[in-house]
């Protein structure tokens, strides 16, 4: 299990701040949503956690940086590239055998394992370019599936799939924390996050509020993210904490 502490963290890009002022603690196990209004530095503060992003301010303190799994937006993957789905899912085996690493007759008995749990047995020689929005999110999940992480992080990982690919994914989800891995996942559909996640930190520039998911998703919640993020000035410099 993988935890994850913010002391006074501020993210942002050219010095211009994108999150400010985030304490508290992502708990071993959790299974949290990270929502907010477009705009309001969902993304941004994955790619903290992830490392790829340094704090302009404060420290993410996470034992066990390695043992971390990231999917992406679907923007952010090029489709074109000619490679086949057991190809893009044995890349979740890089951490074990290497970039140039000979995949074994284990490790391929276990890529068809992770094919099966989401639903593309038999789809192992399929071009990704071929694949649909829905079939393409699966083979990613498989591909998180074989990393093994601690923690797992998931940048919108139902936008423009059907209903059915996202209650198989969201089985694969509550399989993680029912093994005790720290999922959060940016998500924009409120009616997902009651239903499957305890847990939310709302943001808008800054926390406004985490918790328990009933109490954080109220109304009055909503409306202060949703100003905060149309009244946010572009211009503004980093705020340092006195």
């Amino acid at each position: 299990m993988v935890s994850v502490r913010f002391n006074n963290v501020t993210l942002g890009y050219d010095r211009r701040p994108a999150v400010h002022h985030l304490s508290g603690e992502i708990r071993p196990g959790s299974l949290m949503a990270l929502v907010g209004p477009n705009g309001a530095g969902k993304s941004t503060l994955l790619k903290g956690v992830l490392g790829t992003l340094r704090p302009l301010e404060g420290r993410i303190e996470i034992p066990g940086r390695d043992r971390i799994a990231y999917l992406p937006q679907a923007c952010d993957i090029d489709r074109s590239f000619p490679i086949t789905v057991f190809d893009i899912v044995s890349m979740g085996l890089w951490n074990r055998i290497g970039l140039f690493g000979g995949v074994s007759r284990r490790e391929r008995h276990r890529i068809q394992e992770a094919l099966m749990a989401v639903g593309l047995a038999g789809f192992e020689r399929r071009p990704i370019s071929t694949l649909s929005g829905g079939q393409m999110q699966r083979a990613l999940f498989a591909r998180l599936l074989l990393q093994d992480a601690g923690l797992i992080l998931l940048d919108e990982p139902f936008n423009a799939i059907d209903a059915r690919t996202q209650a198989d994914l969201l089985d694969v989800i509550r399989r993680w924390h029912d093994e005790e891995r720290t999922v959060v996942a940016v998500l924009h559909d409120m009616d997902v996050v009651r239903r499957v996640f305890p847990e939310t930190l709302l943001i808008a520039r800054r926390p406004i509020a985490w918790g328990g998911t009933d109490k954080v998703l109220s109304p009055e919640n909503l409306l202060v993210a949703r100003r905060m993020v149309e009244a946010h000035d572009e211009r503004a410099a980093v705020c340092r904490a006195a």
